[in-house]
């Protein structure tokens, strides 16, 4: 049976271009005056009607209801850990650091994967995929070249603990997606992709609605631009995003060395928060030695691509076209 992975490395990086509105949104809210804890809560609250709007187009609920009720606290569990857990550090690091500095900690999630994979698997995943560590290594020494370029050798106590807070979240989120395809695949459960986003989404509302309680009471209620810019956090990173996101993760959720590659493809975010970043918010373009931190990450997700498409192909150079989600 031939691989998904190059299908599903195309679909991780489009995932990470979404993905990167998550930064330059989150940093136009808190440099607007925004609180930063609205951010994360409305996001998440705003997006489970989008995504309701979306399932009936994608199959409707299918086995999502039964599933919950068989394994609610599994699912209120791991959505709380790649949700909320993601969500909360990573919105707080916008309001101590630009968006080139926040986008290029959360890159820690190419070492996530690797270094979790004896922790939690039981069979031949189990190992530690030393080539996906070394090339994880080299685009996390290029994430620090072109954050070190950009601050020009300054990062204070403010930039680190944001880069420690998004460091959490670059391991929750996958351990949270990593878990429950675990889980899913231990019962025999098929889901699509929307139907397991909406699944965590609608699981990490309890912990979700209790923030905002608590945030409404201490800091006062959102304004109509923390709510729009929210808006434009959910509806591209946590439905196009996403839904892109764990597709592909789904797609080669038994191929250790793809999905590393399919979660690499993140890293691409530093780039496209950079391009975003000087266009928008008037951030430096990347010179110098930011620059060859840079080219460190292109090479490092060539390499990803690279070892995902020979594994794809089996070594058989006469394979021309590999299956593809429309085709399979």
């Amino acid at each position: 049976m031939r691989s998904h992975a190059p299908a599903a490395v195309g679909l991780a990086l489009c995932s990470a271009l979404f993905f990167t509105l998550t930064y330059v949104l989150n940093r136009s809210l808190v440099a607007g005056g925004g609180h930063w804890v609205w951010a994360g809560i409305l996001r998440y609250l705003i997006t489970l009607p989008l995504l309701a709007l979306v399932l009936p187009w994608q199959g409707g609920a299918g086995t999502l209801p039964q599933e919950l009720r068989r394994h609610p606290r599994t699912w209120l569990l791991w959505s709380s850990v790649g949700f909320v857990l993601f969500g909360v550090p990573l919105t707080w690091a916008a309001s101590s650091g630009p968006s080139w500095l926040i986008a290029g900690s959360f890159q820690t999630t190419v070492l996530a994967g690797p270094l979790m994979a004896p922790l939690i698997y039981r069979d031949h995943r189990r190992h530690l995929a030393w080539r996906s560590l070394a090339i994880g290594l080299l685009i996390v020494l290029g994430v620090f070249a072109l954050q070190w370029g950009h601050a020009q050798g300054q990062l204070h106590a403010g930039d680190w603990l944001a880069i420690a807070a998004v460091a959490v979240s670059a391991f929750a989120y996958p351990l949270g997606n990593r878990m429950l395809l675990l889980h899913m695949e231990r019962e025999g459960t098929q889901l699509t992709a929307v139907q397991r986003v909406f699944g965590m989404t609608l699981c990490s509302w309890p912990l979700w609605w209790l923030l905002a309680v608590v945030v409404w009471f201490t800091v006062g209620p959102p304004g109509w631009r923390e709510v729009w810019l929210a808006g434009g956090v959910a509806l591209s990173s946590g439905v196009i995003a996403t839904v892109l996101f764990f597709r592909a993760t789904d797609m080669v959720r038994s191929e250790p060395t793809a999905l590393a590659a399919v979660e690499s493809m993140q890293a691409a975010e530093l780039l496209f928060a950079t391009v975003l970043g000087a266009i928008f918010l008037g951030e430096a373009w990347p010179h110098g030695f930011s620059a060859f931190g840079a080219l460190l990450i292109i090479v490092g997700i060539a390499l990803f691509g690279w070892i995902s498409g020979r594994s794809a192909a089996g070594h058989d150079e006469d394979v021309r076209t590999l299956r593809t989600d429309r085709g399979a």
